[in-house]
């Protein structure tokens, strides 16, 4: 089940607000009531469209639940008592990564393993493929933050399972994200009051991200999978370049617009979830981009991975170590496939590099900060979107027509004017709403009786187009 279907939107998200909304506020139990309806709510959305993997996250989180306890019993500070608290923390991360690892990433590894082997002449050993489960990557990372937040000490243990379940499970953040820190939603879990005001700021939010998901990034996504269709090396120039831009306006508005949902559903929920975009498309270098893309993700791997490997504390060769570090994992995060690593490594030599001396040449010389993002946004995300390397490849000549081809092609060139006709609307639609002067002042004016008829008309705007049985994925979900 996913936020954009007419399953979520007109079957469980009635029933489940009328049910939690029946819950008096004020009252001592109230809260309790509340957790006990979210977390049953969750696992059974979850449950939806991974019944076989409820159990593996309901073990997860009696894992790491246990785990958090038997580090807060410990309180000796001598030398045996830090040792049982790193080993209890040791098992919950182990464990944690080794689920994600074992579902993720065992094909891909055995598959390069066999490739290994039989380059080498070696008999080969049995591929593994499994299921990735939907969020997994999600939902562990949230749990590694709460367990090395509570070794740390930044936060006591939670001795209630439920409330340590509620903020694992929840269902606006459980597939895609935002990664919550336990401190963000301690105390709304605890006490939460939800307002009249909260409902329909939270509804607008949904609205909005929903008209985002489904009138932006569903409608110029089809033309990269109209590509897709034609055949990469059929395509010119020009139209490679609009379908890269395509996807890249895609995956923005899919992901900026499941995130606003996220969030929305959890104002009327009565919690705050933490922002996750912040106009990536207006950044001036790769650093800039990544401090405004996936916002979440990167204080994650920056708190939990670059800082505790040093950060830039050591000098400018322990500084790229870390840097490298981090930027293969996060490739890897992302998928199980050697593009996603190419992609990783391609952002980490465009930070070094930033690093190093090419962020001081962005600053002044600005000029050259637009055309520099207008190669690396979309080049970056067609490596992302592209897993078959051999077709990474043919794109790339596409793109760059001066590369050599081992190809046969049969090419209109004038094939992009065509699908520029089509698809203009669409790429207007996307511009203008990366643009923050033009969404400050929209969002603006979305108050009032203007606001309300104006989140109806998106709203069944986006039901209509929902109803036409519309390709309608979610990019994140694969992640």
């Amino acid at each position: 089940m996913v936020f954009s279907s007419l399953t979520f939107i007109y079957r469980f998200l009635p029933v489940f607000l009328l049910l939690y909304f029946l819950i008096p506020q004020g009252k001592r139990w109230s809260t309790d009531v509340k957790n006990a309806v979210l977390t049953l709510g969750s696992l059974f959305f979850y449950a939806w469209g991974e019944p076989r993997y409820v159990l593996l996250m309901l073990v997860s989180i009696a894992v790491n639940y246990r785990m958090t306890m038997a580090i807060a019993a410990e309180r000796k500070e001598g030398p045996n008592g830090r040792r049982r608290r790193k080993r209890y923390f040791l098992i919950a991360v182990i464990f944690d990564l080794g689920m994600l690892f074992v579902f993720k990433y065992t094909g891909f590894v055995m598959h390069n393993i066999n490739l290994l082997l039989h380059s080498a002449d070696l008999p080969l050993i049995p591929e593994i493929y499994l299921e990735n489960p939907i969020g997994i990557s999600f939902y562990t990372f949230q749990m590694i933050s709460y367990v090395t937040d509570v070794y740390r000490r930044v936060h006591p243990a939670e001795r209630s399972p439920l409330k340590v379940a509620t903020y694992i499970s929840a269902f606006p953040q459980l597939i895609a994200g935002p990664i919550v820190n336990w401190g963000e939603v301690r105390d709304a879990i605890s006490d939460r009051q939800v307002s009249a005001e909260d409902v329909a700021e939270g509804v607008k939010l949904f609205v909005l991200g929903l008209g985002a998901k489904v009138l932006i990034a569903n409608r110029i996504g089809v033309l990269w999978t109209d590509l897709g269709r034609i055949g990469y090396e059929s395509i010119s120039a020009p139209l490679a370049w609009m379908g890269s831009w395509a996807y890249s306006f895609q995956i923005y508005f899919d992901f900026y617009g499941y995130s606003m949902m996220a969030i929305g559903l959890g104002r009327m929920l009565g919690f705050s979830l933490p922002e996750n975009f912040r106009d990536p498309y207006v950044s001036r270098s790769a650093s800039e981009f990544w401090r405004r893309w996936h916002i979440t993700l990167g204080r994650w791997f920056r708190e939990y991975v670059y800082i505790p490997l040093g950060g830039n504390r050591k000098g400018k060769l322990r500084t790229v170590r870390n840097l490298l570090v981090v930027w293969l994992l996060t490739g890897l995060w992302h998928g199980a496939e050697w593009n996603f690593v190419i992609w990783g490594l391609l952002f980490f030599v465009l930070l070094t590099l930033e690093r190093l001396f090419w962020g001081r040449c962005l600053e002044k010389l600005r000029f050259l900060s637009v055309p520099y993002m207008l190669l690396v946004i979309p080049l970056s995300w067609t490596i992302f979107a592209v897993t078959d390397m051999q077709q990474l490849g043919i794109y790339f000549t596409r793109l760059f027509p001066f590369l050599p081809a081992n190809y046969d092609s049969n090419v209109n060139p004038s094939d992009f004017l065509r699908y520029g006709e089509t698809y203009l609307l669409s790429f207007a639609s996307a511009l203008l709403f990366c643009i923050p002067p033009v969404k400050r002042f929209l969002f603006r004016r979305l108050k009032g009786p203007v606001g309300v008829i104006a989140c109806l008309l998106i709203f069944f705007l986006s039901v209509y187009f929902l109803a036409q049985g519309l390709d309608n994925p979610f990019l994140y979900y694969r992640f």
